[in-house]
């Protein structure tokens, strides 16, 4: 069921086995195992710690860390988007009527974002939201907002690191049952950004159409070289 990366367990079955397997939690956090989220983990302590914590699943969320499967002959069976897992969560709020909470992004984003997962989603219960522009250090209202609500699964949208530090420092305390940091998600659902075609997803080329669209990310490629030459460093 998984494959080991860096010493850490990366979830190597189906996207169909990680929702069945994400039900047998009491609490779970689902990270997003691209190279960059796992070097964070590797070079952070305090992630390296919650990366490895039994009620974390690190899903293969990245060509890298796919080819990385594949080097060390322990392949995962498909490659598995965080947007993609997160889509399933909401399509199960939405048929069992349960409630979600989004945090992160910009107000106009969140807004936006909001408003189409609730069209695309209506039965879900969306039962709070706040934009990610506040001082992890010093968040105790929107704490207590989230105890409040009580919300089955909360999606945290505050690019990596941040987002896992949240998720980390209060998942103990907050009453949700589904933890997940989704980076730019919200951008997609409010139509600010789109994904590639399905065609270029199913080729593993989904890097190639970011790159294409905003050609700053080109620098963050440089994590997948990296992290290859690492994971055989690793394992020589």
């Amino acid at each position: 069921m998984f494959t080991e990366i860096l010493n850490f367990k990366i979830f190597n079955k189906s996207k169909v086995e990680l929702l069945k397997y994400i039900k047998s939690y009491e609490k779970v956090n689902i990270i997003s195992g691209n190279p960059e989220v796992l070097f964070n983990g590797l070079n952070d302590e305090l992630l390296n710690k919650s990366f490895k914590k039994e009620n974390s699943i690190i899903i293969p969320d990245g060509v890298g860390t796919v080819i990385a499967s594949k080097i060390l002959k322990k392949p995962v069976e498909e490659k598995i988007a965080g947007i993609d897992v997160m889509k399933e969560i909401l399509k199960i709020a939405h048929l069992e009527k349960k409630s979600i909470y989004l945090l992160g992004a910009k107000e106009e984003i969140l807004r936006k974002c909001s408003e189409n997962i609730k069209k695309e989603f209506p039965n879900l219960i969306l039962s709070g939201l706040h934009n990610g522009f506040f001082d992890l250090n010093n968040c105790e209202e929107i704490l207590d907002d989230i105890r409040e609500k009580k919300p089955w699964a909360i999606f945290v949208a505050m690019g990596c690191p941040r987002q896992e530090y949240f998720i980390e420092s209060n998942m103990e305390t907050l009453p949700c049952k589904v933890f997940m940091g989704v980076g730019g998600s919200f951008d997609i659902f409010s139509g600010i950004s789109k994904r590639a075609p399905k065609w270029m997803i199913n080729l593993g080329l989904e890097w190639l159409y970011r790159v294409a669209k905003e050609p700053w990310r080109i620098r963050r490629l440089t994590s997948i070289p990296k992290f290859l030459i690492t994971v055989i460093k690793y394992n020589k």
